[in-house]
């Protein structure tokens, strides 16, 4: 085949160090179009950027020439620098370390795009921490946990 195609769903989630609630609502907005104007510099299509003051959820494709990795360093890297010169309160902004992301089918794209669309709600009831363990159990993903929280 003389050419690369490909159609990667991913779901990546990562929260702020210590999950300090640095994302506040009125620099959200303009936050997660960042986030979607870098995702589409490197080629990929953001379908939903979300999330609650500690942390964030992106439903994206994975572009075709760039790794998991290095897709999720550009979006940290970046947005921790943009949202430093947002004022005194971002200057101690950074996000914690890791990241997770899990791969999403075709089938179950509006289910997580649903999910992603319901954090405000889902997150009165349920901690970033809750979630994350529960997604890791859900794919079946060994951790150790002195290595989750930082």
């Amino acid at each position: 085949m003389p050419q690369s195609l490909t159609q990667l769903y991913v779901h990546i989630v990562f929260s702020t160090k210590y999950r300090y609630p640095f994302i506040k609502p009125e620099i959200e907005p303009e936050l997660f179009a960042y986030i979607g104007g870098d995702i589409k510099r490197m080629k990929g299509i953001p379908l939903l950027i979300n999330g609650a003051p500690d942390h964030i959820h992106i439903l994206s494709t994975l572009p075709k020439t760039v790794s998991l990795s290095k897709f999720v360093e550009e979006i940290k890297k970046n947005s921790s620098r943009w949202i430093k010169t947002k004022g005194k309160d971002y200057a101690c902004f950074y996000w914690q370390v890791g990241y997770g992301a899990f791969s999403v089918s075709q089938s179950k794209k509006s289910v997580v795009f649903n999910y992603i669309a319901r954090q405000k709600t889902h997150h009165k009831i349920q901690s970033y921490q809750d979630e994350l363990l529960l997604f890791l159990i859900k794919y079946r993903i060994e951790y150790d946990t002195r290595y989750l929280w930082d």
